[in-house]
């Protein structure tokens, strides 16, 4: 069976657990305990080195995955680098969603300009890919 762990800052969309699902027979998703997202979700940018803050989403990752398991890994950018790495020495599969982006901009009764922006996913790609 495989899992498909979560290193992000939301919820699956039903599109993103359909396409899991489809092409990358993902069996059951695993997400971290709302500390570790807390961690995750709020990477501090004073952070000298991101080792202490990552150590208990690396055990997060150690205890739940399986190899060939998929893991999703978006967040600070420092942490994402280090976290693909960790992922693929233990023989995991990390991923990234993409989307399309569609934007418009309208002015409002005050008219001010407001820009609205509408993310669709279209797929997870494998990082190095």
């Amino acid at each position: 069976m495989r899992q498909m762990l979560l290193l992000f800052s939301h919820k699956l969309s039903e599109e993103q657990m359909r396409e899991a699902k489809d092409v990358w027979n993902v069996e059951m998703f695993i997400y971290m305990s709302s500390e570790l997202q807390q961690e995750w979700s709020n990477v501090s940018p004073d952070l000298e080195s991101l080792q202490d803050v990552l150590k208990p989403i690396q055990n997060f990752i150690k205890m739940s995955g399986r190899k060939d398991d998929i893991v999703i890994i978006q967040g600070d950018f420092g942490a994402c680098y280090n976290m693909v790495n960790f992922a693929k020495s233990l023989k995991l599969i990390p991923v990234y969603a993409t989307t399309k982006r569609t934007a418009s901009e309208y002015k409002n009764e005050e008219g001010q300009t407001v820009k609205k922006s509408i993310f669709e996913h279209r797929r997870f790609r494998e990082y190095d890919k």
